[in-house]
């Protein structure tokens, strides 16, 4: 094998002193030199193969040599062969120049080795590397250890094979661990679009799902296909039953504010009433209805619910200031009560029963007059009453007890009370007075009792 040079440096040239010959089969001056090594490409997906290993040089003086005349020598255990002829300068610069080019190939290897090693390439393509690289040792002008060179070579031959298998079986798990995520990523949405009713929550998961699922690459495109739509599928059902739903709520909420606007308006039309409790009562019944009306727009059911509770305060101001009224007039039916009760001390049935009745008659004719006291003091006022009667009454029965012949008459007068009180009661009743109805009833029977109990003396006389 035969080299020469050129007037133009290169990197696979040196420039010569002077121009020579060539050789018969001689490369053209400039060409590039026959069994020149080539750079290992880097093919795409090696973007981060580890970076060109920074090797000794070699002595190339113990595995070859250049003759004075240029010819270059190599020694192997094959015997010695020529790899070229050196023109460009004396035998010390070609053997340099030949060793230089055997280092630039033992680099070759040696990335090949650190890609092998670091598993960051693919180990098939670099299989296919080393065997372009043996292959091409027989022909190389170098000069250097091709016989360890040609081993190293073997050894990344035999295990990319096995870097192979391994790199293939370490991408099979991450395609099926990344699978699996997919899978139960769409599940997931799945089940979303179907039971979740926590709308932002679900739609906040549903764009989380998407955003991991972006990052997730290497699943088979098939199954990557299928698996995208499950989650579009469940995702567009979600979309679907939540607008769905808002648009049914959209539809509760105008039929609330009609609804409420129908209370307002009837609320407004009570405001103004003085019939304290039985408005009372449909302000209840309306606040019952308000709230199971449901909710309107927001900013229609806050103005609503203003005149709704403006029309409420109208009514129980009014009521609370005819309550005040009334209590003022209950203490004074009280005072005046408890006037009458100290006048009724002079009451003396013991001494005089007759006059003791007819004082006691006056007493309950006022003491009806009057009217209603507050209801913290009725018990009071209405016991110390009830005591006046009941020592008139017990004496009048004790003296009904010594006095036969008035029995009859007693009897009768009795009859009479019951009569009177059954009429205030009947007159009570028409105006609409229940409690003082009830009042005069329970008098009229205390009375009929008393009424019996004479004219059962008087039939067993």
């Amino acid at each position: 094998m035969t080299e020469s040079t050129g007037p133009e440096s290169t990197p696979d040239t040196e420039v010569a002193p002077t121009p020579a010959t060539p050789k018969p089969g001689a490369p053209k001056p400039g060409g590039p030199r026959p069994g020149a090594p080539k750079p290992h490409p880097v093919h795409p997906g090696e973007a981060h193969a580890p970076s060109v290993p920074v090797l000794a040089a070699s002595d190339p003086s113990k595995f070859g040599r250049v003759d004075d005349d240029g010819t270059a020598w190599v020694t192997t255990p094959d015997g010695e062969h020529q790899v070229g002829s050196w023109q460009a300068g004396d035998a010390a610069e070609g053997l340099a120049h030949f060793g230089r080019r055997f280092d630039d190939l033992a680099t070759e290897v040696a990335l090949l080795e650190a890609r092998l090693a670091s598993g960051s390439g693919d180990a098939r393509k670099t299989k296919t590397a080393a065997i372009a690289l043996s292959e091409s040792l027989p022909t190389a002008a170098v000069i250097g250890d091709i016989a360890a060179l040609n081993s190293r070579l073997r050894a990344i031959i035999e295990h990319s094979d096995e870097a192979a298998a391994h790199a293939k079986e370490e991408k099979d798990k991450v395609r099926h661990a990344h699978t699996e995520r997919k899978e139960q990523l769409a599940a997931e949405a799945e089940q979303l679009s179907t039971e979740s009713t926590q709308w932002k929550v679900a739609g906040d998961r549903l764009r989380e799902i998407l955003d991991e699922w972006k990052t997730i690459r290497g699943v088979d495109r098939k199954v990557d296909d299928a698996l995208w739509k499950r989650y579009s599928k469940a995702r567009e059902a979600f979309n679907r039953r939540r607008g769905a739903h808002f648009a049914e709520l959209d539809r509760d909420r105008a039929s609330a504010k009609t609804r409420k606007e129908e209370l307002v308006t009837q609320a407004e039309a009570l405001s103004s009433s003085t019939e304290w409790g039985s408005t009372a009562a449909s302000f209840r019944d309306l606040l019952t209805e308000w709230k199971a009306a449901g909710r309107a727009p927001r900013e229609a059911d806050d103005a609503l619910w203003k005149r709704f509770k403006g029309a409420q305060d109208v009514f129980f101001a009014a009521r609370n200031a005819a309550a005040s009224e009334r209590d003022s007039e209950f203490e004074e039916n009280a005072v005046a009560k408890e006037a009458l009760l100290t006048k009724a001390d002079h009451i003396d049935p013991a001494s005089d029963i007759d006059g003791a009745r007819a004082a006691l008659r006056d007493l309950q004719e006022k003491w009806d007059a009057i009217g209603k006291v507050p209801r913290e003091r009725m018990q009071d006022l209405e016991g110390r009453m009830r005591a006046i009667e009941k020592r008139v009454r017990d004496a009048a029965d004790s003296q009904w007890r010594r006095t036969d012949p008035e029995a009859v008459a007693r009897a009768a007068q009795f009859r009479e009370r019951v009569a009177q009180f059954e009429e205030q009661a009947a007159k009570a009743t028409a105006a609409g007075k229940t409690r003082d109805a009830e009042k005069a009833l329970e008098q009229a029977k205390q009375w009929r009792e008393w009424a019996d109990a004479a004219e059962g003396a008087v039939s067993n006389l």
